[in-house]
């Protein structure tokens, strides 16, 4: 650990001032602070190598090398073990005995491109923070879209609620935890509360839900997995259902680091690390893409969206474990 400190502060020497600007605008954009000078300079390395190898890409990306261009965010001081801990930190089996398996409609016309947000089925780009409770994103955006379409009302529901008051559902609130095990929760309570009646805190918390604070609509009949592996029953579940959860590999730098573009999945993994929400599909300059919802706050991506690519066959994992709520 010493040379590793010892390095950093040869490395903050070295800087030049442009870098110690940018980093010192980096903190204050991010609201960064450090508990000594040794782990300000260590952090500062960290954002320093990933400065460069972002404007390594943007040089390829302005050459028409490649699809997608990245930019900054608040991951840039983390080291990869530490942006891990964003995920829903699974081992082992990953979905549940489903209620239902989706079967795409037949003699239904699946539309070339279709986004949910234009419809109002989408609420505003949400942030997790440091806590593992992207799963718990997920499971919100798919009720709130179910919400949507069956009462043409548009409301943010409670992360909170699912991180507090799931844990026998095998969910573990900042530990991580599966969208599956949530709908479970929910087919046994009334329902979900709202983000205002119960909001987002990012931490650990005792279970206060109250049945009667629940949003009316919104308690679970059962849920639906889609065939993994299935490009075309996704695509057409999204088209004709709504919003899905969905499940990709994040843990990479082209994910974390996108900015804007059709990411082209290439620095994507195998394992399946973080739960977002699919919201639509379409093209872009002769690019097909998925179009996904990050809870990473809007300053990540295309303001808190990415276009991933479907040129590949389940790009970043994104149809090995895609399902969505049926609401009572």
């Amino acid at each position: 650990m010493k040379v590793i400190l010892l390095l950093a502060m040869v490395a903050f020497a070295a800087a030049t001032p442009a870098i110690k600007e940018q980093w010192t605008s980096f903190k204050r954009q991010h609201g960064k602070t450090y508990n000594s000078i040794e782990e300000d300079r260590l952090r500062m390395n960290i954002f320093t190598d990933h400065l460069k190898m972002i404007e390594e890409h943007n040089a390829k990306f302005e050459a028409g090398l490649v699809t997608y261009s990245m930019k900054m965010n608040f991951l840039g001081d983390l080291l990869p073990e530490e942006v891990t801990q964003l995920g829903f930190n699974r081992t082992g089996e990953m979905r549940q005995v489903p209620s239902f398996t989706f079967i795409p409609p037949a003699n239904v016309e699946i539309p070339e491109s279709i986004d949910w947000r234009t419809s109002g089925a989408v609420t505003p780009v949400k942030n997790q923070g440091s806590c593992g409770s992207c799963w718990a994103f997920s499971s919100t955006g798919a009720i709130e879209g179910q919400l949507f379409k069956k009462t043409g009302k548009l409301v943010s529901l409670s992360e909170q609620q699912l991180m507090d008051c799931s844990y026998s559902y095998n969910n573990s609130a900042c530990r991580g935890g599966l969208m599956d095990n949530s709908f479970n929760y929910l087919k046994d309570v009334e329902g979900l509360e709202s983000e205002n009646s119960y909001p987002y805190e990012g931490k650990n918390k005792r279970c206060r839900y109250n049945e009667n604070k629940v949003v009316p609509g919104t308690k679970v009949k059962a849920y639906t997995d889609i065939e993994e592996l299935d490009d075309d029953a996704l695509k057409a579940a999204v088209a004709t259902v709504g919003p899905i959860s969905i499940a990709v590999t994040a843990d990479n730098r082209g994910f974390k680091f996108y900015g804007s573009g059709v990411f082209d999945g290439e620095t994507c993994g195998n394992k399946l690390d973080h739960g977002i929400l699919l919201v639509g599909y379409g093209s872009e300059d002769g690019e097909d893409y998925w179009l996904v919802k990050n809870s990473w706050g809007p300053r990540w991506g295309e303001n808190g969206f990415m276009k991933l690519t479907r040129n590949k066959k389940n790009a970043c994992g994104i149809s090995s474990m895609a399902s969505y709520p049926i609401l009572q």
